[in-house]
């Protein structure tokens, strides 16, 4: 008797024939092999329902062969088989990991208390920032319900905020040394009034924004999961992040979805049509 393998390799060679004929003979072949799947679905619920009732034993050892198991998946009548929870946590965030990262960030899984929580540890920049809540609640939380959803409860620890009190009592992300150097960024030309304008400089991405000729310059990542914003709605002087549809007001940095936090600004000098930023790293 042919094995498992051998009967897919049978249906894709078919398969790759009939791809080969016209559009009106791949039309008859295809409803013929739909209408035989609906006729063996129908046979096959059918059959799931009487050994149910006679033997819920018999169920089981018939759904363990490879070959029944494998027809009665592809039909949708028996659920894929879900890998183990850790494993699905750790996929969830390395689906956030790539955003973090672009904002000096990360997370990692800490624990997984059941029945329905995880515990999770925001590192870097993430650890500190003041969207960090949201960051945990929009991004990572998110990311392990959908692949977890028996997980209802994601729980950051060892969350330690650093105050920068020269911000206000804000939390900052950004603490290094301040370079004393103007460097040059664009010309007043090159910024389109009313948009904004993503330079680079010393590895740090930027946007420009322009009102007049007065020249604001922020660092080009949204507060929530550090997403670029330079291809952001740009509309009463208000951006909108393409990511996850965070607003920041382009005169002040101020972010309009969570207003606690502001974008990173830079401090900007002009001379003559020259555009200079003091870079704060």
């Amino acid at each position: 008797m042919p094995n498992l393998e051998e009967l897919v390799r049978e249906i894709n060679r078919f398969e790759a024939i009939i791809s080969e004929w016209d559009e009106s003979q791949r039309c008859v072949a295809v409803g013929l092999k739909r209408a035989i799947e609906d006729l063996h679905k129908a046979a096959l619920t059918n059959l799931i329902k009487s050994l149910k009732q006679e033997s819920m034993s018999a169920l089981r050892h018939a759904v363990a062969d490879e070959l029944v198991y494998a027809v009665l998946l592809y039909h949708e009548l028996v659920k894929p088989p879900k890998a183990p929870l850790a494993q699905r946590i750790q996929t969830a965030l390395e689906e956030v990991r790539p955003g973090l990262k672009s904002h000096n960030g990360d997370v990692e899984l800490v624990a997984i208390k059941p029945p329905d929580t995880v515990e999770v540890r925001l590192i870097g920049t993430c650890s500190s920032c003041p969207a960090s809540t949201l960051t945990l609640s929009q991004g990572v939380e998110q990311a392990i319900k959908n692949h977890c959803p028996e997980i209802s409860k994601v729980v950051a620890v060892n969350y330690n905020p650093i105050v920068n009190n020269a911000s206000s009592g804000l939390i900052s992300p950004f603490s290094s040394k301040i370079t004393s150097t103007w460097l040059k960024v664009a010309t007043i030309d090159q910024v389109l009034e009313f948009s904004v304008l993503a330079v680079q400089l010393a590895g740090t991405s930027l946007i420009l924004y322009r009102q007049d000729v007065a020249i604001k310059c922020y660092r080009n990542a949204c507060t929530h999961l550090g997403s670029p914003l330079e291809k952001g709605k740009v509309e009463n002087g208000i951006i909108t992040c393409p990511s996850h549809r965070f607003q920041y007001s382009l005169e002040t940095g101020k972010c309009l979805t969570a207003p606690d936090v502001s974008l990173q600004s830079y401090l900007v000098k002009i001379k003559g049509d020259k555009i200079f930023v003091k870079l704060q790293k």
